[in-house]
């Protein structure tokens, strides 16, 4: 197995694009998270370890026959987003790129089915790499693994010596296994440290923006990115209690947003902080940002005939992903003319029609499929 690590290039500060905020409105410059780290020079260290007392399978085996702390993990939709690639990749030796590759399970998965493939792996999570970089080992010389945040795609693809790609795989959001990891700081359901990183090397986490952001920036975080009703009355409240005391782990704010929400709103919708939760994280990482740039990116790196598909599980990141889908799929013709003059064609076409979601038995033998939203595109012509 390759494994590549990407140096760090200079981006731009934090903002959100197209949202019209002035400077003086903005959250805190990011300039200082380095987001673009890339581990070494050299190789990426730690992706070839096994976790103590795994038993790796046999290239071949079924998907979930996978042994070891990560066997529980179950890639959502995985059946379909196997068939959807697979027509684009009938070419010689085939490359997808998995855009977040995780633990893996889609990837092994794919190396399965399609002797021929060649996967090119990327993950801002060095554990999730070595998790991975152990799963796949059996896999040697068909996987190259990149220590990169996912809108580096062009660049990723080019290091590894390939100019163009068959597919890309987008499975966004946190890992199960982030999830998983209490010390991470993702879930709410038990105290842990307010961190939210999915990569430790950044500066930023949930508690520096609880303890530093205005109530103005946290509440339009909380109402952007949470979708949060009741954002500027969580604001306030956080911005009182950390005037007493900073906030360092989670059960305190949990119990401050069930405060903070009416009775009645806190009867429907599950645990009233997964919002709050959910916009801390995006924020924490960029998420929205990062995949703004990096699905244009995958689309400008696909060959003819090669295909993206995007597993989306909030509206926010569906909508941009069928905004884009759209624009993409779509010419600069007037409705009205009869034909399509030569040059002006789209150059991608819809696979799927609007998102496909779960079926009831997938959401009842995997929760997190619940809501998922699958859309896949396709690259048309040069």
């Amino acid at each position: 197995m390759e494994h590549r690590a990407h140096r760090p290039h200079t981006r731009e500060p934090h903002g959100r694009q197209g949202e019209g905020h002035d400077d003086q409105h903005r959250s805190p410059p990011r300039a200082a998270r380095a987001r673009r780290r890339r581990a070494s020079d050299g190789l990426f260290a730690g992706l070839v370890g096994r976790p103590r007392g795994a038993d790796l399978d046999r290239p071949g085996s079924p998907v979930t026959s996978s042994t070891g702390s990560d066997a529980s993990h179950v890639p959502v939709l995985l059946e379909r987003v196997l068939d959807v690639l697979a027509p684009s990749l009938t070419a010689e030796r085939p490359v997808v790129v998995d855009a977040t590759l995780g633990l893996g399970g889609h990837t092994e998965a794919m190396l399965q089915r399609f002797p021929d493939v060649h996967v090119i792996g990327i993950d801002r999570d060095p554990e999730a790499l070595a998790r991975a970089g152990a799963r796949l080992a059996p896999y040697e010389g068909r996987v190259t693994f990149a220590h990169a945040v996912y809108d580096e795609i062009a660049d990723v693809v080019r290091d590894a010596g390939f100019p163009t790609v068959s597919g890309v795989l987008f499975d966004l959001g946190v890992s199960s296994m982030q999830l998983d990891l209490a010390d991470r700081g993702f879930a709410y359901a038990q105290d842990a440290p307010l961190d939210m990183r999915m990569n430790g090397d950044d500066e930023l986490t949930a508690a520096d923006i609880l303890n530093t952001y205005s109530a103005r920036d946290l509440s339009r975080v909380l109402r952007e990115y949470g979708e949060e009703k009741f954002a500027k009355r969580i604001a306030d409240n956080v911005v009182a209690a950390r005037a007493e005391e900073p906030f360092t782990t989670s059960a305190r704010l949990v119990d401050l947003i069930r405060d903070s929400i009416p009775q009645a709103a806190r009867r429907t919708g599950g645990n009233p902080a997964k919002r709050t939760f959910q916009a801390l994280r995006i924020e924490v990482n960029d998420e929205l940002g990062v995949y703004r740039r990096a699905l244009p990116a995958s689309l400008e790196v696909l060959a003819p005939g090669g295909r993206v598909a995007v597993l989306a599980y909030h509206s926010l990141e569906d909508r941009i992903t069928k905004r884009a889908f759209a624009e993409v799929t779509t010419t600069d013709v007037p409705r009205d003319m009869p034909f399509v003059p030569a040059g002006h064609e789209a150059k991608f076409a819809l696979v799927t029609r609007g998102a496909e979601m779960a079926t009831d038995d997938e959401v009842d033998e995997n929760p997190r499929a619940r809501s998922v939203r699958l859309r896949v595109v396709e690259r048309t012509a040069a």
